[in-house]
């Protein structure tokens, strides 16, 4: 994993770095989106601006996406290979379990394209599914 990650980083012109590495292979792992403060509780000697700063290169590099789950807090997960976050393309559905607190891609399920008014530009999209997943069904 480790030499696929520093070749996947350089291929998306980032310097690779031990804490790059480090936070690329975790969120990698996770199966849900995570908040800056899960990244920082799980590297509790590193520094919270350089955390910061890896989170926002790997979102301008198109690594990682930004999810508006509703809550209040910013979450983060990886984009799907192939991805470049082109609104009409890429853009996927979340969704949010109201009992476990979880934000999951249903990177399957993408948002449809929204014909806007003449002069409107959409720069973002986010569409959340919110109510109980799988887990917390059973």
């Amino acid at each position: 994993m480790d030499e696929r990650a520093e070749q996947f980083l350089e291929s998306k012109h980032i310097r690779v770095t031990a804490m790059r590495l480090l936070i690329f292979k975790f969120l990698s792992d996770k199966k849900t989106a995570v908040a800056l403060t899960d990244i920082e509780n799980s590297f509790e000697k590193a520094d919270r601006t350089t955390l910061y700063r890896t989170i926002k290169t790997f979102e301008e590099k198109r690594i990682v996406h930004q999810i508006d789950d509703g809550t209040g807090i910013v979450k983060y997960a990886l984009c799907e290979k192939g991805c470049k976050c082109i609104i009409e393309k890429d853009l996927h559905v979340h969704f949010h379990c109201n009992q476990c607190d979880k934000t999951l891609c249903l990177t399957e399920h993408k948002i449809p394209h929204i014909r806007l008014p003449e002069g409107y530009v959409s720069e973002n999209i986010n569409l959340v599914v919110k109510g109980i997943c799988n887990k917390c069904s059973d």
